[in-house]
């Protein structure tokens, strides 16, 4: 059994899908699965559907036309027929779209992000599906919420791992090839939930790991897991190699070709990870697995923009102690912020997280009652695994350092 994962970058169009075809044909497709994200950038253009419908009534349809057309224009450009049942599938899954958005009562705005943000992925993996079906490439299109059960913490649910793997061994047939959705699961009352951003890495994984795969492959717009985002950088390598060790440290800090709930379940099983290049499907690409450091052995960047930094210290200039940090801390899982570095002195202490839910407020109004606080918004933050002096002054240099920080292996810098 073998897990192919395909973002929405390699399925932004009619051609993206008709090369999807090709990867399966040129590679194998047997006893295989294929976890698809949604097609480009449909999420982003859900978010705004998800947006107009709480804030903007009078362009709601309007955006979500715009989903609808784009998926109409690679239909068209895949299926020759304008008659094909394919239209008629696609056109009962924007029904339910507008049908859940008119009878919706829930104000909670994370419910209602699942429930409509799913729809990528049930239309890109219904059209491909088809797509596969109508050229020969005989398949199975699966709900993936039938199959991942887990808990109703909306847009980051944690999976239920007892009912999802007795869900697949019952359900799922490996003698075939399946499609199925990334990103999506479902809670107790069938609710879709998702497993937050990026998160079709992690559903790879989680089938992998239930149906004892002998390897996940992930299929990306670059050659594998490079050293650097070159969006941000130049001259990226390509790492040959790596330790899942070395692999989760590096989603750990952020990087974004692998999901950082990816790894675990595939460690533990030692399932090797393939990263590898959808463009030229017989290069080697990136392989994750046990028994290896990282080769090359070259400094990693990984930068996160949009970040917010603040900085707290007392306000009658007493020591921070264990049970101020322990409040602080306390206040920052109550508002779902996601610390990646934290820095402390006698009095002060200083924290860098991603305001993923725009609480960031209501943080600050709780913590300006006990501390005197500072915010910088919008900030960048650097880190460097396997730094050396020319990847640190490559770093700082030109840029308003507002913290740093050094470890044996990793160096972090924030900056404005």
């Amino acid at each position: 059994m073998q897990v192919f994962k395909f973002g929405g970058a390699s399925v932004k169009n009619a051609e993206g899908v008709k090369n999807l075809a090709s990867v399966l044909q040129e590679v194998g497709y047997d006893e295989t699965l294929v976890v698809v994200s949604a097609m480009g950038k449909t999420t982003n253009a859900l978010e705004l559907v998800i947006k107009n419908y709480f804030d903007n009534k009078p362009e709601l349809q309007n955006a979500i036309q715009e989903v609808k057309t784009y998926h109409e224009d690679i239909i068209k450009g895949l299926f020759e027929n304008t008659h094909h049942h394919i239209f008629k599938k696609v056109a009962t899954i924007f029904d339910d779209l507008d049908a859940f958005l008119r009878r919706n009562k829930s104000p909670d705005y994370n419910f209602v992000y699942d429930q409509v943000i799913g729809f990528g992925e049930l239309t890109s993996t219904t059209i491909i599906s088809g797509y596969l079906n109508d050229i020969g490439l005989k398949n199975n299109w699966l709900d993936v919420r039938e199959f991942i059960k887990t808990d109703d913490y909306y847009r980051t649910a944690n999976v239920d791992w007892e009912q999802t793997q007795s869900n697949i061994k019952a359900n799922f047939d490996t003698k075939v090839l399946n499609i199925t959705q990334g990103f999506l699961g479902s809670d107790a009352n069938n609710f879709t939930t998702t497993l937050g951003r990026e998160g079709s890495d992690y559903t790879a994984a989680i089938f992998a790991y239930c149906l004892n795969a002998e390897a996940v492959s992930i299929w990306k717009d670059v050659p594998g897991v490079l050293n650097a985002d070159p969006r941000y950088f130049e001259n990226a390598q390509l790492l040959h190699s790596i330790s899942y060790r070395e692999a989760i440290e590096l989603a750990f800090y952020g990087a974004s070709v692998i999901h950082p709930k990816t790894l675990q379940p595939l460690q533990q099983k030692e399932i090797p990870l393939f990263v590898k290049s959808f463009l030229n499907p017989k290069n080697a690409g990136t392989r994750v697995g046990k028994g290896f450091g990282i080769e090359p052995n070259i400094p990693c960047y990984i930068v996160k923009k949009n970040q917010v930094l603040i900085s707290l210290s007392s306000l009658d200039f007493s020591y921070i102690v264990e049970e101020n940090i322990s409040e602080i801390f306390k206040l920052l899982h109550l508002y779902k912020m996601k610390v990646d570095v934290i820095q402390n002195s006698a009095i002060s202490f200083s924290v860098c997280f991603d305001n993923t839910y725009n609480n960031l407020e209501r943080l600050l109004q709780h913590l300006k009652a006990k501390f005197k606080v500072t915010v910088y918004d919008n900030v960048s933050l650097y880190t460097v695994r396997h730094y050396n002096e020319q990847a640190i002054s490559s770093i700082e240099k030109d840029k308003e350092l507002l913290l740093k920080q050094l470890t044996q292996e990793t160096i972090q810098i924030v900056t404005k």
